[in-house]
């Protein structure tokens, strides 16, 4: 994972230790979320068939969501004194997310690759917001506040499986 590094604020929120802790955990947290919404960008452009302007429609909502995700989590990183990193070369490297593909997908496949997008991007906020509990009740926070509107999503893409 890219560490990041520390500036040279004057007033530390948090402890050295536990401040390099809680932005590790968020940074790889905002690796995901950039990379889930360039993902859901390729396959809203991407989509086809029965169903595309209603799912072409809901994955703008979700980009929306996960857009702002991303600046919450990168401003607390920032906010505790370290710089984020959502270069391109970093969230190639570090997403925990499964390259989507390049071609035309069906509806039908779109909802699937995606939903099991969000799915590994709020597992990964779950597990960091399990982390924090014991770091800082502030970014924890943050995290249970960006992972339900995500949790929603997902529940809104695996309705339309059945």
């Amino acid at each position: 994972m890219a560490v990041a590094t520390q500036n040279e604020f004057k007033r530390d929120i948090l402890n050295t230790d536990t401040n390099e802790k809680v932005t590790s955990i968020l940074q790889k947290n905002l690796t995901n979320l950039i990379d889930l919404a360039l993902l859901m960008k390729q396959a809203h452009w991407n989509v086809v068939g029965s169903g595309f302007r209603s799912i072409h429609l809901q994955l703008d909502e979700i980009i929306a969501t996960v857009r702002n995700a991303s600046d919450e989590v990168a401003e607390r990183i920032s906010a505790l004194g370290v710089a984020a990193d959502g270069r391109s070369s970093t969230v190639a490297q570090y997403s925990d997310l499964t390259a989507y593909p390049r071609e035309f997908v069906p509806v039908t496949e779109t909802i699937s690759l995606v939903a099991d997008a969000v799915k590994t991007a709020t597992d990964s906020l779950r597990h960091a917001i399990s982390e924090m509990a014991e770091l800082d009740p502030i970014t924890e926070d943050l995290l249970i506040a960006t992972t339900g509107p995500m949790e929603k999503h997902l529940w809104m893409l695996q309705a339309q499986e059945i």
